[in-house]
């Protein structure tokens, strides 16, 4: 395990004074990426795709890649996914069995008459069928659209009608309790798989076990082009229906590269992303990247439990940990001490993606590990990460890092006449913008090609996300366009005033929005969860307004200050501040489908 130092003199940040965490050159030996701006000059993506194999005769598909190229390679025995139960039972893969498990899967939607570019979609928890359906779709030159297990039958409902879906993938008691009852309004529906069956399978559903032990082992890869469609992500917006984003088999080169270069994954790493493939995350990172890169997977079937994941990192001598900010924020709310109970020697490299990470839980990392969590940036329209804190690089706490080496961002406004124009003085706070051309940008929208093209403008992707650079060219995140909030003249970051909360010792957790006020325009208001065993009180509301002032001053400060034991969050951690701002003020929810945690 690294020991980074961290430097004396404070970082110039978007909140305030933090420590530098400054990189030593031991530090980063082994890493990808060792001097960014060097990298960055000499990067094309014509070199990042050939490190990849193709396939024979011509076409790119992305199974192919993650699987049947490294057993081709004389590489089958290596172990690529390691699957832990709830119970500790433990089931290896290695990249040969995987690549005969996936030719099954294909074997048995070839058998089905499921044609290429038919949409397969999966409802299961991380069991080790999902990972081997995901890799059997693309290896069919079928559409894999993954839905998380926690959706009800809504959701659900919505995303496969979107989608098209020709095949759902889910377990009996699943398709029981959030299929069966509304099955016979989705006509597209053709075939229904089912893992974990009791006995015979329901009426028109196929018992996928029986139907794989039929199935050879020997398929070749369907011939995709690197524009074949691939994958259909959803995520939800602020009203409306959700929007499926939809990705191609090019995907793979940024997949690969960007685990490389943001992650530092190298082929003999164990390494561990705790997101579920029904997140972007946990299919871009947590299946296609590590296989691609050669890496060994390990995939845990149970939720987040503080000392079983330390225990999961020691036993299973990981060496890259790929988590959410809210995971990190759990574990500091159980203390540093327990952290330090587990000797993590294998531990090289932590990265943290989902919404932005406080510098406090940067910094905790340090304490804790010895070593900072790293964050990154992305979303589900860019495929694959875009902005990153770096192993060689420097760390200035509360910061998304620099873009990844291919990539080029902006700060931009958006003029009245409907223009872009961009902002190139440091610290101005403006739209993140991307320009177009990078291999795992979203391709379309299912269905709702207006909405696709409103991305765009001037020659940038516009994120609607509102961020900064520094003068060292470091990006940090305000909020999303929707979320600042405007009192009395000045533009407020919810972020912002979140990380100054978060660095008192009694809070959690922060969200943060504005409400009406008659003088300022809104004002801002902060729900705040506090740690375990801290009790919240006036006493305690008084100090935290003082301290939010003392860190902010009265003018960003919150006006008030709102306990809660829990607040909403999405599946992949996100706060939901829009929920917490249609609540206070009895405005419509919109898509509630991806909440995960419910406020309280």
């Amino acid at each position: 395990m690294s020991d980074s130092e961290i430097n004396a003199r404070p970082a110039e940040t978007a909140t305030g004074a933090h420590e530098l965490i400054k990189k030593r050159p031991r530090d980063y030996a082994r890493a990808n990426l060792t001097d960014y701006d060097v990298f960055a000059r000499k990067f094309s993506w014509a070199d990042a795709r050939a490190l990849l194999d193709g396939l024979s005769g011509g076409g790119l598909n992305i199974a192919y890649e993650a699987v049947d190229r490294h057993v081709a390679a004389g590489r089958g025995d290596k172990l690529a996914l390691r699957w832990i139960g709830r119970d500790d039972r433990i089931q290896d893969f290695s990249y040969a069995d995987l690549a005969k498990a996936t030719s099954r899967f294909a074997c048995v939607l070839e058998t089905l008459g499921v044609a290429k570019g038919d949409c397969v979609f999966s409802l299961l928890g991380r069991v080790p069928e999902l990972y081997i359906a995901a890799l059997g779709t693309l290896k069919h030159g079928s559409v894999f659209s993954p839905l998380f297990s926690a959706f009800g039958p809504e959701p659900i409902k919505s995303r496969m009608t979107i989608g098209s879906a020709k095949v759902l993938v889910t377990s009996e008691a699943l398709y029981r309790r959030k299929v069966e009852p509304w099955l016979k309004e989705l006509s597209c529906l053709q075939h229904i798989l089912l893992t974990e069956c009791s006995g015979s399978p329901p009426p028109g559903a196929i018992d996928l076990k029986a139907a794989l032990a039929k199935a050879s082992d020997d398929f070749a890869t369907v011939r995709t082009s690197g524009e074949d469609m691939a994958l259909v992500h959803f995520t939800s917006g602020t009203t409306g229906k959700p929007k499926g984003a939809v990705h191609v088999h090019e995907a793979v080169v940024a997949h690969n590269i960007t685990g490389r270069l943001a992650l530092d994954l190298h082929a003999d790493d164990i390494f561990w992303c705790t997101a579920d493939p029904g997140w972007v995350t946990g299919t871009s990172y947590g299946i296609i990247s590590p296989l691609t890169n050669g890496a060994t997977l390990i995939v845990d079937q149970a939720e987040f439990e503080a000392a079983r994941w330390y225990r999961i990192l020691r036993e299973q001598r990981v060496d890259v940990w790929y988590t959410a900010p809210t995971a990190i924020r759990m574990l500091m709310k159980t203390g540093t001490e327990l952290a330090k109970c587990y000797q993590l020697p294998h531990l090289r490299f932590m990265a943290s993606v989902g919404e932005p990470l406080n510098a406090e839980a940067v910094l905790w990392g340090v304490d804790a590990f010895g070593m900072p969590f790293h964050d990154n940036w992305w979303q589900t329209e860019t495929g694959g990460i875009m902005i990153a804190n770096f192993a060689a690089m420097d760390v200035k706490p509360g910061s998304m890092g620099k873009p990844l080496p291919g990539i080029t961002a902006g700060i931009v406004e958006r003029t009245p006449a409907g223009e872009v124009k961009e902002l190139t003085q440091p610290m101005a706070m403006g739209e993140l913008a991307l320009r177009p051309g990078w291999p795992s940008m979203m391709r379309a929208y299912l269905n709702e090609d207006e909405r696709y093209r409103k991305c765009f403008a001037g020659g940038w992707y516009l994120t609607g996300d509102l961020a900064m650079r520094d003068h060292d060219g470091y990006y940090w995140f305000v909020g999303r366009a929707d979320d600042v909030i405007k009192s009395a003249g000045h533009l407020i970051g919810p972020f912002e005033v979140e990380s100054a909360l978060m660095e008192h010792p009694a809070v959690a957790e922060v969200g943060v929005i504005g409400i009406p006020d008659e003088t300022a325009g809104e004002i801002v208001k902060a729900f705040v969860a506090l740690k375990n065993g801290v009790e919240p009180n006036e006493a305690l509301r008084k100090e935290l307004l003082g301290h939010a002032r003392k860190r902010l001053g009265p003018a960003i400060a919150p006006k008030e200050i709102i306990f809660r034991e829990n607040l909403p969050k999405t599946r992949s951690g996100k706060i939901m501040r829009r929920l917490l701002k249609a609540r206070e003020l009895g405005l419509p929810e919109g898509d509630i489908s991806t909440l995960e945690s419910e406020e309280r």
